[in-house]
């Protein structure tokens, strides 16, 4: 059985108080599920403290600078972030593109570092509400890993997340229809392996937008996804507790 991958990303909210009341209901409970855990960046080392016997929980940090050291001021390098045991990055979330004007040329640097560095990305993919109201959204998803693949290789996939996440559903409400989930992470999914098959088994595909206690059962149950990013819902500890005690019943 394939351990299912729960992304919670705090974004800018939370505290210690919260994270701690986190930690001391997850613990190390949970088999069947790798729990990543996304908090402000201030926080990281306040979690790295709390998680260390904890196997099933791991450090992801929310964003990370294309340099390492420099007179960048308020970034952060992915040699900090090793330093206080992160493991993997959220890369090319929809929220940094529109409010940090993120294009695709500055997300490959920051996927190469974090690989340079032996972290593990999580590539946000997906489409507008425009794009998906033309019915684009295959289009535009298989552009956006092409680009990274035609500007490194193929292997820049391997060990990677890549999170399906509609920019139209995240923060919305408006969760992306099954069907169009399923038909979404199938493409993606045989994309990659029809250019490179040895890449079978070897990265996951998420989904993050919009997530709730209604939704979850369904889409975790979708042939092509191992996992879900969860937002929104992140900072409601009692419903995060239940959607992780029934993940880690469900076999996929």
């Amino acid at each position: 059985m394939k351990k299912k991958i729960l992304v919670l990303n705090f974004k800018l909210n939370g505290n210690k108080k919260i994270i701690k009341k986190y930690i001391k209901k997850i613990k190390n409970k949970y088999k069947n599920i790798k729990i990543l855990i996304s908090p402000p960046i201030l926080y990281i080392f306040y979690l790295y403290k709390l998680i260390k016997k904890y196997n099933n929980i791991k450090i992801t940090s929310q964003n990370i600078d294309i340099h390492t050291k420099g007179p960048y001021t308020g970034e952060i390098s992915g040699k900090m972030l090793k330093d206080i045991n992160t493991k993997y990055v959220i890369i090319g979330h929809s929220e940094r593109k529109i409010y940090h004007k993120e294009k695709n040329k500055i997300l490959l640097k920051k996927i190469l570092i974090t690989k340079k560095l032996q972290l593990k990305p999580i590539i946000c993919i997906g489409e507008n509400l425009k794009e998906y109201n033309l019915k684009k959204s295959k289009k535009i998803c298989i552009k956006q890993i092409k680009y990274f693949i035609k500007k490194n290789n193929i292997k820049i996939l391997e060990n990677t997340i890549i999170a399906y996440e509609p920019i139209w559903s995240i923060g919305t409400g408006k969760t992306a229809d099954i069907k169009h989930i399923n038909k979404i992470t199938k493409c993606i999914n045989k994309y990659i392996i029809n250019l490179n098959k040895n890449l079978k088994n070897k990265f996951k595909i998420i989904y993050g937008g919009s997530i709730n206690e209604k939704n979850y059962i369904n889409i975790i149950k979708l042939k092509y996804i191992d996992g879900l990013l969860i937002g929104k819902l992140t900072l409601d500890i009692n419903n995060i507790i239940k959607i992780i005690k029934n993940l880690n019943k469900i076999k996929i």
